[in-house]
């Protein structure tokens, strides 16, 4: 484990903040998307996924503006033991009572760049739905990004094969190297 593959999100919150519906908005992301309740433990050196039914911890730390960014620092290199632990991990840094920092640190096995903008916007329906006292009403996901690897794996495995055997009758015969002019000589290694 360790921080290399981790993506930190800071949200900066001026104003009111209803904390439990943050957190419970936080949850209800997760409810809602199976690939942050998602671990990967191992049988016989083999990882495979299980979905856990945990919610991700949301942790609340009173702060100064001066320790902000050591505390962001410190928490988002957080390293995630995917064998036991879900990919998402938040805190909440409360500077005083109107304003507060949002960090959301999740593992790349979960998200990437692109995913950002839905789970906002996801994060926030929930949250506007908790502070009004309800469970988000969402339509249900038609699917999953495990539903995207199995639909993947076929499409792969059934053109994998012939495109194997393509760029291998394609590329049979080919030196090892190609020599090429440069400006110093290739290295030994």
């Amino acid at each position: 484990p360790s921080a290399t593959y981790t993506i930190p999100v800071a949200v900066r919150w001026s104003g009111n903040l209803d904390r439990q519906a943050l957190i419970a908005a936080i949850g209800d992301v997760a409810d809602r998307h199976e690939s942050l309740r998602t671990i990967y433990p191992a049988t016989g050196g083999v990882p495979y996924q299980r979905l856990v039914e945990t919610r991700p911890d949301v942790e609340v730390v009173t702060c100064t503006e001066e320790d902000l960014a050591a505390r962001i620092q410190q928490a988002a290199g957080h390293a995630f033991d995917l064998a036991g632990e879900p990919p998402v991990r938040a805190w909440l840094f409360a500077l005083s009572e109107q304003e507060h920092v949002l960090l959301l640190v999740m593992h790349h096995i979960a998200a990437d760049g692109w995913s950002m903008t839905p789970l906002g916007r996801d994060l926030s329906r929930a949250y506007a739905a908790r502070v009004e006292g309800r469970t988000p009403d969402w339509t249900p996901l038609p699917v999953q990004y495990a539903d995207y690897a199995l639909w993947q794996r076929v499409l792969l495995d059934s053109v994998g094969d012939g495109q194997l055997a393509f760029w291998s009758a394609e590329l049979a015969g080919l030196p090892d190297q190609l020599v090429l002019p440069v400006d110093r000589p290739r290295p030994a290694e």
